[in-house]
């Protein structure tokens, strides 16, 4: 990180910096105690949420898939995706799934101003009707999160699919899903160009694997 990307961090944020470079949901949980990680329930139920469209192919398909489950999601949007993709954006809604707010253009809150942070939300809530926000990368200051605490509940997660990172295998992305999801789980996939193939491959196959075992799937109502 530059010398001016780092005089964006007071000390205590960059504390913070440093610690989450190498944090899992669980230090995360004990770090960020203000922001949702999981949701705690009984219930046979698990929280699926895709980050970074709409996309008019990917997320058409994720619609389609989800339908074959009944299964419900919610979609954290990019605002400027919106701005293309403005039929795909109502499609998720009239399915009957939530969505959130990924920002405007998906910016890392450790290599950004407050400032611009803060704007590029507030661009993206006047596409995204929505009181969840999702940081994207999961990078956020902790000034950053007393700005947003006060209008947003911050939604980040406890399974990571990894099905964005290139050296995840369709395979790897299904399995890792499997063995770290559970009852009041938030599940991160991505309905983007990136993460489809893993994302795809994965999706149907973990809602089948957990629909035969009884679990249900349900939007975020925090």
């Amino acid at each position: 990180m530059s010398k001016n990307k780092k005089s964006n961090l007071v000390t205590g944020d960059y504390i913070i910096f440093v610690l989450m470079k190498f944090v899992r949901p669980g230090l995360g949980k004990l770090l960020f105690p203000q922001l949702i990680w999981e949701i705690k329930t009984t219930e046979k139920v698990m929280f699926l949420t895709f980050d970074d469209g709409p996309h008019p192919e990917i997320t058409t398909r994720v619609l389609q898939i989800l339908d074959e489950y009944h299964a419900k999601a919610t979609f954290f949007c990019v605002g400027e995706n919106v701005v293309k993709y403005p039929d795909t954006y109502q499609a998720i809604l009239k399915k009957g799934h939530k969505t959130g707010n990924h920002g405007y253009n998906h910016l890392n809150g450790w290599r950004t101003t407050n400032h611009n942070y803060l704007d590029n939300v507030d661009q993206c809530a006047g596409l995204v009707d929505s009181h969840l926000f999702r940081p994207p990368y999961g990078r956020i200051t902790y000034l950053q999160i007393g700005y947003l605490k006060i209008n947003y509940r911050i939604v980040m997660w406890s399974v990571l699919t990894y099905d964005f990172h290139p050296k995840t295998t369709p395979g790897q992305c299904y399995e890792y899903a499997v063995k770290y999801s559970k009852p009041g789980s938030i599940i991160v996939f991505h309905d983007s160009e990136k993460a489809a193939g893993n994302m795809l491959y994965a999706l149907p196959r973990f809602l089948e694997y957990f629909s035969n075992l009884g679990f249900g799937f349900k939007t975020l109502d925090v």
